[in-house]
């Protein structure tokens, strides 16, 4: 069946060239010696033909649209495997998926050093998990090259043992990040069954997983680089406020022991909120309830009359997930840096659309910063430049913004950003714009909002 599929276009046209000329000849022949229902008879048979063959010649298109068909399902399902890496689990069904769609006996996958995945003959000679048995597969790992052998002969061959363990094979490298990482194995019963096909096949499906591979590693050290970044800023902030509420607990332990037990309970499950929330996504409402957890410390530091804050979310957002230790910073941030040396610090955290978009705010009405100054905030200012600037501001405010900045960007993409509006002696205004975060029912309206 696979050799008509491959052959149908040479067939189809040798079937019409035979039809066309026996029955042109029956046709002229018909018509010379005036055998007017033959020469009938024989035209409408030549015009079927023709159909006919004209009609295979169209199959192959069809046939053609099919296997398109199939292999992309095959590469999605392929997809959706190794998204896992390189487990046992995961490769064993990519193996099951690749088998129908090629002539080998059996397809295999495994790491550097062991079967990770097998499907077809002989599965019980080389169950997953088991050492690689060939030197073949120890060859393709060590050149990163694919190719073909036959036959294909164990790593140590027992006494008495055939030489061939399998009749032949294509063995492919699986490339990560320029480093093979393992193989893909296809085994034939005999060398005739590898021909140009079974080739294309098996390189192609080498590439098609190395890439898929490639993309999962790039995935995850784009995760693992975010987390880093969160552990990071959280390094650069939380020591300095770590000694000042510590020493606030301790000053109310005789003064109001209740309140330092209050004080003491909430700093507990800061941290461990803290912690919790530096590797996942979290709802704005509680990156929302742990920023005014901070602000209740530094409340209890100052003073009720020092600070002033309050909140307003529009309906709809408050389940809305946002990275961790997404605006503490910046409200950490005001209070270290926006603070007058008297008076009240107001703080407003607003969270709205804008159409598609979300915008979080934290505006201020603190000592504010020029225009140099806010933007030395978001490109990440180097110490040098932070006292050629005169703002005061420690470097731990200007990485703390940029990584904001940066984390935002990547984690919603283009059209996401951080815009910073301050005055000198007014006040500053940090805008988050999130892009296409907006729940599908809150956007096109603004909403009531609520404190």
């Amino acid at each position: 069946m696979k050799w008509l599929e491959q052959h149908l276009p040479s067939v189809a046209i040798a079937v019409l060239v035979v039809n066309v000329v026996m029955i042109f000849a029956v046709y002229v022949w018909s018509v010379v010696f005036h055998y007017a229902v033959v020469a009938f008879l024989s035209g409408i048979v030549l015009l079927i033909a023709i159909v006919l063959s004209a009609f295979l010649l169209l199959i192959p298109d069809d046939t053609r649209s099919q296997e398109t068909e199939r292999i992309l399902d095959m590469a999605s399902g392929t997809f959706e495997q190794m998204r896992g890496g390189l487990t046992l689990d995961t490769c064993q069904r990519a193996c099951e998926l690749i088998l129908p769609e090629t002539d080998a006996m059996a397809v295999a996958m495994t790491s550097r050093t062991k079967v990770l995945g097998y499907a077809g003959e002989m599965a019980s000679e080389f169950p997953p998990g088991s050492p690689i048995h060939t030197k073949e597969t120890l060859a393709v790992l060590e050149s990163g090259q694919p190719e073909m052998f036959s036959p294909i002969k164990p790593v140590e061959e027992p006494s008495g043992a055939p030489d061939d363990v399998v009749p032949a094979g294509i063995i492919v490298p699986l490339v990560v990040q320029e480093r093979t990482i393992g193989t893909i194995k296809f085994y034939y019963r005999q060398p005739a069954d590898i021909d140009r096909t079974q080739v294309v096949i098996a390189r192609g499906m080498g590439e098609l997983l190395s890439s898929q591979l490639n993309a999962f590693a790039l995935d995850r050290q784009s995760e693992l680089t975010a987390i880093a970044e969160v552990k990071a800023l959280q390094a650069q902030i939380n020591p300095h406020f770590l000694f000042n509420t510590l020493n606030t607990i301790a000053s109310f332990t005789r003064t109001d022991p209740d309140r330092a037990r209050t004080l003491l309970r909430e700093f507990a499950t800061f941290y461990r909120q803290t912690l919790e929330s530096s590797s996942t996504s979290i709802p704005l409402s509680r990156e929302i309830e742990q920023t005014e957890r901070y602000l209740g410390f530094e409340v209890a530091r100052f003073g009720a009359d020092r600070i002033q804050e309050s909140s307003h979310i529009d309906p709809g957002l408050e389940s809305l997930p946002v990275p961790g230790f997404l605006v503490q910073p910046i409200v950490e941030n005001a209070v270290r840096h926006g603070m007058r040396d008297e008076g009240t610090l107001h703080i407003d955290i607003h969270a709205t659309t804008d159409g598609p978009d979300v915008l979080i705010s934290v505006i201020d009405d603190g000592v504010g910063m020029d225009e140099k100054v806010a933007e030395g905030l978001l490109r990440g200012m180097s110490e040098e430049e932070q006292e050629a600037s005169g703002s005061g501001r420690r470097g731990g405010a200007h990485v703390a913004l940029h990584n904001v900045a940066e984390r935002v960007e990547r984690f919603y993409g283009e059209g996401s950003g951080v815009e910073i509006v301050s005055k000198p002696g007014q006040g500053t205004s940090v805008t988050l714009r999130l892009a296409d975060a907006a729940p599908q029912r809150t956007q096109g309206s603004q909403g009531a909002r609520k404190a």
